[in-house]
């Protein structure tokens, strides 16, 4: 199989970010005036961006590309709390995943009631319809060992969202939406409460730094491309460029479509007897089943490591006690311990590529920690995740409160949080260097202040689902 590259780097990171949260954009608009909702959708690209940005550069500063992970930079800084890391990502991307389901079996009897489907009918259940996509899309995309392996179906998942932009252009140029007073908001902000109720929605729309390093890891230098570092780099650009402007062009479309009249699924606002509104739930659904993989495949990898944690247990995974006294040890020693691991090791074909081998330096000995996922428990994992999606999708027909805790807690962790604490703490002069160039420092103290910010937008996004039922 040939090796991942900046354009499917870029399609996979692309539909990562953009799900169902483009359709709430025009509700965003909404709450905050055109130009200020605005400036929160391009605020938002900037410090996601910036978080993906310091994952690739600390990824570079210890020479982990192949073998990077959320689990491999806890042990370099706080190894005790590693599975809690773990626990979040995988808590998370499970929930996501679920809410997947959740939106199929919701939509499709709304699109057989639109073609005058009998509402005894068995196609109205929506059960069935989650048990066919789980059947037929879902679970065989699932078991896929490469994020790499999921460009095409990423594409088309793509091409569903381009529909929907279409879409939202084409009502608009008609000038077809019977709304007489649209209330239209220029600048902005409108009210505080207005503003953190739509918070979440714009903070949580770039959230994709689940994926970013298994892209990391399945890329490979080239002549034409270059390094691995500078390959990342052009995919966070290409992604998070195309997802801000996709997510403007809705956003301001839509507002000016719909005015104050618009709510947080601006697909359901067009006339439901339109076979272009249908094909667009058509397309909701079709992005949503194709997304579920890329949720499924970094919570698999984060179970993977809660498993090795609790069954090694903490000594194991602990740094030496020299870094914890003193803050850190010399990049040079912890990279010398990373790439201890052996040839033999990496090229062992029970092991699944996509999740590698995590290093970390042991206590005494100063080995690498070694975290393998074998083809049995790969299977294993990804049963028990597809299963357990499956039952919970069937039983529950709502989590928007438990999505909203989640996504306020584990979104802000690995989007904010965790990438600029290992900027902050990584990031140290290498190659004979005695202290750090400028731009060494930007990201350094940059990814200091960007965890501070993920703890705000914590505190924020939970108080906004608490005390005003915003949800995201």
């Amino acid at each position: 199989m040939g090796r991942a590259t900046i354009k499917s780097g870029t399609i996979n990171l692309l539909n990562t970010i953009i799900g169902a949260g483009i359709l709430a954009m025009p509700f965003g608009l909404k709450s905050n005036g055109l130009v200020f909702g605005c400036v929160l959708i391009v605020w938002s690209s900037l410090t996601s961006s910036f978080g993906l940005y310091l994952q690739n550069k600390v990824a570079k500063y210890t020479q982990q590309q192949g073998a990077v992970s959320y689990f491999s930079l806890a042990q370099l800084t706080y190894p005790q709390l590693s599975i809690l890391f773990d626990s979040a990502i995988s808590i998370k991307c499970f929930g996501v995943g679920v809410s997947y389901l959740v939106v199929i079996g919701d939509l499709m009897p709304k699109i057989m009631e639109s073609i005058n489907v009998d509402p005894e009918s068995l196609l109205m259940q929506r059960n069935l319809w989650i048990t066919i996509f789980m059947v037929a899309l879902v679970v065989p995309l699932s078991y896929l060992k490469k994020l790499d392996s999921l460009k095409y179906t990423s594409v088309v998942a793509l091409f569903s969202i381009l529909y929907l932009i279409c879409l939202v252009i084409e009502h608009y140029v008609a000038n077809d939406i019977p709304i007489e007073n649209k209330n239209i908001e220029i600048f902005g902000p409108i009210s505080l409460k207005d503003t953190l109720k739509s918070f979440p929605i714009f903070v949580f729309a770039y959230t994709c730094h689940q994926n970013m390093f298994a892209i990391i890891n399945e890329l490979k230098p080239s002549d034409t491309d270059g390094s691995q570092t500078r390959q990342s780099n052009l995919i966070i650009r290409n992604a998070l460029t195309t997802a801000c402007s996709s997510y403007l062009v809705v956003g301001i479309i839509g507002y000016l479509s719909f005015g104050a009249t618009a709510n947080g699924n601006i697909i359901t606002m067009y006339p439901k007897d339109s076979i272009s509104s249908l094909i667009g739930r058509l397309c909701i659904v079709v992005m949503v089943a194709f997304s579920f993989p890329l949720q499924c495949h970094p919570c698999r990898g984060s179970i993977n490591h809660v498993i090795h944690f609790v069954t090694v247990g903490i000594s194991t995974s602990k740094v030496r006690q020299s870094q914890q006294r003193e803050g850190y040890t010399s990049l040079q020693s912890d990279i010398e311990s990373l790439n201890s691991i052996s040839a033999e090791s990496v090229q062992d074909e029970s092991f699944i590529s996509t999740t590698p081998m995590e290093g970390a330096q042991d206590t005494d000995g100063h080995d690498p920690i070694i975290v393998p996922l074998t083809s049995k428990r790969f299977y294993i994992i990804t049963t028990v995740i597809v299963v357990a999606s499956y039952l919970v999708a069937i039983t529950v027909t709502s989590l928007e409160h438990v999505l909203a805790f989640v996504g306020s807690t584990g979104s802000t962790s690995i989007s904010f949080i965790l990438p600029g604490l290992f900027g902050y703490m990584l990031i140290k002069p290498i190659n004979g260097a005695s202290k750090l160039n400028k731009i060494e420092l930007f990201s350094k103290y940059g990814g200091l202040a960007l965890s501070i910010w993920g703890v705000i937008v914590m505190i924020v996004c939970l108080s906004a689902t608490l005390f005003l039922g915003a949800t995201h």
